[in-house]
């Protein structure tokens, strides 16, 4: 039986691949940590141009050109996310666990539903 589902190592794969198409291209020196998250927030900023104008950015406003170019934008905040976590040593995977769970110590369920407010605000 086959599943849809990306395999476990899917970020190992992105990394390996993020790793050979810089180093086929030298560009190898260029990704220290402080360009990588410089290019991963100017990524972000070019995510965020799609939903600039919009009244609420609900997916129903979104046309086709504006769904080719978020889905664009959002491989390259990832592709940069991946060559940062590979620079810094840090396991994507583990620290979104690690962090899934102090959020829910930092909001508990019980106590914040449908509160969208800060954790020291409440």
């Amino acid at each position: 039986m086959t599943s849809s589902s990306p395999p476990q190592d899917s970020l190992l794969a992105l990394r390996d691949l993020t790793r050979q198409f810089a180093s086929e291209r030298q560009w190898q020196a260029f990704h220290t940590p402080k360009n990588l998250a410089m290019a991963l927030s100017v990524e972000a900023a070019e995510l965020m141009e799609h939903f600039q104008w919009l009244v609420t950015g609900a997916a129903h406003e979104l046309d086709e050109q504006a769904r080719t170019g978020i889905r664009h934008e959002l491989a390259d905040v990832l592709l940069y996310l991946v060559q940062l976590a590979d620079q810094t040593g840090v396991d994507l995977h583990a620290a979104a666990l690690e962090k899934i769970a102090l959020n829910a110590q930092k909001y508990p369920a019980a106590q914040v539903q449908g509160d969208a407010r800060k954790y020291d605000r409440y």
